[in-house]
C-alpha cells in the first residue's frame, strides 16, 4: 500500500504533467492573437484571414485580429512569423506562393517554409482567371495566343508581385503557348485590376474574388479560369485545360503558426478551422465568391505544400523564373 508521502510526491508529479496541457486548454485566454497576411488588405488572403479571425474569436472565446505586411510576394509577412515566439500567440495566413511558389523562384529565401512552420490547415482553394483589357482585339482564348505569337513582348501582364501565384499563372500559360509577355509587377491585386481597367496592362491572372465583380459589369473581359474544370459560379467560362491540355494554375490558402508552438495548440485551431470551413454560413459566403472551402488537417496540409513545391519548383526551372 502506498504510504501518505509517496501518495503527495504522485499527486505532485502529475500536478506538474498537467500543468502545460491545462494551460493549453485555456489557449488563447485573454491575451489577442494576431493573424498576419502576409498581403495587402482587400485581397483574398486578407478576406480569408478575417473570417478566420472573426470565426476563431467567437468560437474560442477569445480575440483574434489581422496585421497585414505585405511585401516580396508573401515573404515579409511570413518570415516575421517564423522569427515569432511560438506560443500561438502569432499565427499567418500563407499561400501557395509564400509556401510552395517562393522557394523555387528567390534565390534567397528569409525562412525554411517547411522547417520554420507548423501548418494547421489548408483553409480554401481559389481559382485564378485569365482576364484582358475590355478593349484588347482577343475574345477566346485562341485568340488570345494568335495575338501574342503575332506580337511577342508587346503586350503586358501584371501580377499582384513576383512569384505570387498569379504571377506563375501567366509564365506557366506562356511556356504551356509558346508566346511572349512582359511581366509588370504590383504589390496588390487592387493595382493590378486598376491597371488592367485603365490599360496601361492588357492581361492578367487574378483570383476569381478580386476580378469576377468587375467581369460581370463588364468592365474586363474574362477568357478562361486557370483551373482543369470549369466552374459552377461560372459554368458558361471555359477551362484553360480545354485549350492547354493540363493546364493547372489554382491558388490556395492556408493558416501556419511558427514552428515550435505547443501541439496542443496546432491541434486545438486545425479542428477549430476545420470545424469552421463546415460551417453553413461560411461555405455560403465563401461560394458565392467562387471559393472552394477546405478545412484540411495539419498532416493532410503537409503533404499537399510538399507536392505543390515540387510541381511549382519545375514550373520556375521551366519558365526560366529567378529573383536574385
Amino acid at each position: 500500500m502506498l504510504n501518505r508521502r509517496t501518495l503527495l510526491a504522485t499527486a505532485a508529479s502529475l500536478a506538474v504533467l498537467a500543468g502545460p496541457a491545462l494551460a493549453q486548454s485555456s489557449y488563447p485566454g485573454n491575451k489577442v492573437v494576431t493573424i498576419i497576411v502576409p498581403f495587402a488588405a482587400g485581397g483574398t488572403t486578407d478576406l480569408l484571414g478575417r473570417i478566420l479571425a472573426d470565426r476563431l474569436g467567437a468560437r474560442l472565446n477569445g480575440k483574434f485580429i489581422v496585421e497585414n505586411r505585405p511585401g516580396a510576394g508573401g515573404n515579409t509577412g511570413s518570415a516575421a512569423v517564423a522569427r515569432a515566439t511560438p506560443d500561438g500567440y502569432t499565427l499567418s495566413m500563407g499561400t501557395v506562393s509564400s509556401h510552395a511558389i517562393n522557394p523555387g523562384v528567390y534565390a534567397k529565401m528569409p525562412y525554411d517554409h517547411v522547417k520554420d512552420f507548423a501548418p494547421i490547415s489548408q483553409v480554401a482553394s481559389v481559382p485564378n482567371i485569365l482576364m484582358v483589357n475590355i478593349d484588347l482585339p482577343a475574345k477566346t482564348v485562341p485568340e488570345l495566343i494568335e495575338l501574342l505569337k503575332k506580337n511577342p513582348g508587346k503586350y503586358s501582364f501584371g501580377s499582384s508581385g513576383a512569384g505570387t501565384s498569379t504571377h506563375m499563372a501567366a509564365e506557366l500559360f506562356k511556356v504551356e503557348t509558346g508566346t511572349d509577355m512582359a511581366h509588370v509587377p504590383y504589390r496588390s491585386s487592387g493595382q493590378v485590376t486598376q491597371d488592367l481597367l485603365s490599360g496601361q496592362i492588357q492581361v492578367s491572372f487574378d483570383n476569381i474574388t478580386i476580378a469576377w465583380p468587375h467581369v460581370q459589369e463588364g468592365k474586363i473581359r474574362a477568357l478562361a479560369t486557370a483551373t482543369p474544370k470549369r466552374l459552377a459560379v461560372a459554368p458558361d467560362l471555359p477551362a484553360l485545360s480545354e485549350f492547354v491540355p493540363g493546364y493547372d494554375a489554382s491558388s490556395w490558402h492556408g493558416f501556419f503558426a511558427p514552428a515550435g508552438v505547443p501541439k496542443e495548440t496546432v491541434a486545438k485551431l486545425s479542428a477549430e478551422v476545420q470545424a469552421i470551413m463546415k460551417e453553413p454560413a461560411v461555405i455560403e459566403q465563401l461560394k458565392k465568391l467562387g471559393v472552394d472551402p477546405v478545412g484540411s488537417s495539419s498532416e493532410q496540409f503537409a503533404a499537399h505544400i510538399a507536392a505543390e513545391t515540387e510541381r511549382w519548383g519545375a514550373v520556375a526551372k521551366k519558365a526560366n523564373v529567378r529573383i536574385e
